[in-house]
């Protein structure tokens, strides 16, 4: 029986949301809770004392963490039981990638391995390469690593040159290539290797043991930040793979590493808001005691807008994490009477892609914000390496290059919608023209019209969609295939995208949390919701009025710009008082709380 709440990825733009469909992270029931504890317990007696040996890459002390992980069963919360895993939801998985993102250069080794080191092979291997590898990466005894990128094919993995040959007696396959920026490469046991077989155009992967004949490694690499985390190149010399260590079909390698990298950027989502949490605790804490002219600095508004800037982009990217989180189990649900649930996991992946992406960009994004303005917080201790903002900061900058770099996110967020919509998915491009067509009817801005405070929010949400809406039309229109080669104007429709995503997501959470709790308790909820959806408005405005501006003609620019003017007004609002409310609880608690 289909899944009724389940979603299209990117349906979003054509379809709305009832607040009671979404999962909130409020909803974490005692299991979940216990795991996050037992992460966190973890982090703070293992991990934190000792994040400056860590950062000085002292021998075996990252394999000892990961160890200690897979005793406490954390390296198999994504595996099934029947490898030694837990066989946990993928939201549960999020919350672990959450609570153990605040870890610093351990949340990256940690990521490596639980993802990209051991997820290729549970969804990708056989039933033989299961049995002989999943259960000991499920308890650290194997630990992975993954080896896409080349010194000529970063984001264009497909274009890396390692090659693959079947030796005289078919018994092997011999590779020959290097690789670079190999996450765990210092000490991993097992790596899932891309190489084209003969002069095959598309990739193959390949499950390469550590002491197979041929491999060699570069010294480690020195890195502006996650210093911890063990980088290198590796080098294979006629390294010799057995031929039943082929993972998939040959030249499957390319669409096993897009649907890896779809589960990594919607993980980086959740691991970023761990590291936010963090470093808002940090924040806060030092503008609570830190006196200038004569007074705490939290006590002034500039601090204020800074700590409550922090909550909310953390408090949004959040909803955001955990509805497409859910929405990934619910494609899992749906898919299992068709096919394996391994298969079921990866058409979900791929189903979320633009969600993924759209979490990947915004969150990175979110937490260098948040890093950078701690810094600014402590001011001239900021910029000491004795303060543990120094580290925030210099880590937190590989988050907008990792899982693709932000810049190619963005343009997929767009290029995915549209595809979407040209196989007939949903009525994109239907609705697009709809909305094109009413331009004309438009007249100029108005109070908008009285409705309940969530109906309000809703109608300007779906206005936002609107000015989405019209871009693509009359830009496809324009542009044809060509589209895809005005990035200005595609990155200008995805923002646009991501931001309305965001607004939605967290009207939505404030909404069910309002329904279980009250009006009254949730009012902070909505300071943070009103004074989001207020400014997304005024980014939502600006690149609708560039991407108009860059490829209009003089026949449609008027209507579109009206229609941008019209559709991005929203109710005024006293911003000041707003944040302040938020950062006073963020003061009063001295913590993260919300």
């Amino acid at each position: 029986m289909e899944n009724s709440k389940a979603v299209k990825g990117g349906e979003f733009m054509v379809k709305e949301t009832e607040a009671g469909d979404v999962f909130i992270p409020e909803e974490f029931d005692e299991e979940q809770k216990m795991i996050a504890q037992t992460c966190q317990d973890f982090l703070d007696t293992e991990v934190m004392p000792i994040l400056d040996r860590i950062d000085n890459q002292e021998e075996g002390l990252m394999q000892q963490l990961l160890h200690k992980s897979g005793e406490l069963g954390l390296l198999g919360i994504s595996l099934p039981e029947e490898y030694n895993g837990f066989g946990q939801s993928f939201v549960t998985s999020m919350l672990t990638s959450e609570i153990l993102g605040a870890g610093y250069s351990y949340a990256v080794a940690y990521s490596c391995h639980t993802g990209i080191g051991s997820l290729p092979i549970l969804y990708y291997g056989n039933e033989e390469q299961k049995q002989k590898y999943l259960p000991r990466l499920a308890t650290g005894e194997l630990l992975g690593a993954y080896c896409l990128t080349e010194p000529g094919a970063g984001s264009d993995a497909n274009s890396g040159k390692t090659k693959a040959v079947l030796s005289d007696d078919g018994k092997h396959y011999i590779l020959n290539g290097q690789k670079m920026w190999i996450t765990n490469a210092g000490f991993a046991d097992l790596f899932t290797v891309f190489a084209k077989i003969d002069n095959d155009r598309v990739l193959s992967a390949f499950i390469v043991e550590r002491d197979f004949p041929g491999i060699s490694f570069n010294p480690e690499e020195k890195k502006m930040g996650i210093k911890g985390s063990s980088t290198r190149q590796i080098f294979f010399n006629d390294c010799s793979v057995p031929v039943e260590n082929l993972l998939g079909e040959r030249g499957e390698g390319f669409r096993i590493a897009l649907n890896i990298l779809h589960m990594g950027r919607i993980k980086l989502g959740g691991n970023v808001l761990g590291a936010a949490k963090c470093t808002i605790n940090q924040s806060v804490g030092y503008a609570n005691e830190r006196k200038q002219f004569g007074t705490l600095i939290a006590n002034f508004g500039a601090i204020k807008y800074k700590l409550a800037e922090q909550v909310i982009k953390i408090f949004v990217t959040e909803s955001a994490v955990y509805r497409a989180s859910r929405n990934i189990d619910e494609a899992v649900e749906r898919n299992l009477e068709e096919c394996t649930k391994e298969k079921a996991m990866i058409d979900a992946f791929g189903q979320l892609a633009i969600e993924a992406a759209i979490l990947k960009v915004f969150g990175s994004e979110m937490l260098d914000y948040i890093v950078d303005e701690a810094v600014q917080i402590h001011g001239g201790m900021g910029y000491s390496a004795e303060m543990q903002v120094d580290r925030g900061y210099r880590d937190s900058r590989i988050n907008r290059i990792f899982e693709g770099t932000n810049e190619i996110n963005r343009l997929l967020v767009v290029d995915t919608l549209l595809k979407r919509g040209m196989k007939r998915e949903y009525d994109l491009f239907g609705e697009a023209k709809n909305v094109a067509e009413n331009l004309s009817s438009l007249s100029s801005p108005e109070p908008p019209h009285p409705q309940d405070y969530y109906g309000k929010k809703r109608t300007t949400i779906k206005n936002f969609k609107n000015i989405a809406l019209m871009i693509i039309h009359y830009a496809s229109e324009k542009f044809q295939r060509k589209l895809l080669f005005e990035q200005e104007i595609l990155n200008n429709i995805s923002d646009i995208i991501m931001n309305l995503y965001i607004a939605e997501s967290t009207a939505l959470r404030v909404q069910k949390l309002e329904n279980v709790k009250g009006e009254e308790a949730i009012k902070i909820y909505r300071d943070i919701l009103d004074v989001f959806v207020y400014d997304a408005a005024g980014i939502i405005r600006k690149a609708g009025m560039d991407a108009v501006n860059s490829f209009a003609g003089e026949e449609e620019k008027d209507l579109m710009l009206n229609g941008i003017n019209v559709y991005s007004t929203v109710e005024g609002l006293n911003i000041k008082e707003a944040r302040r409310r938020i950062a006073d609880k963020l003061i009063e608690d001295n913590t993260y709380t919300f």
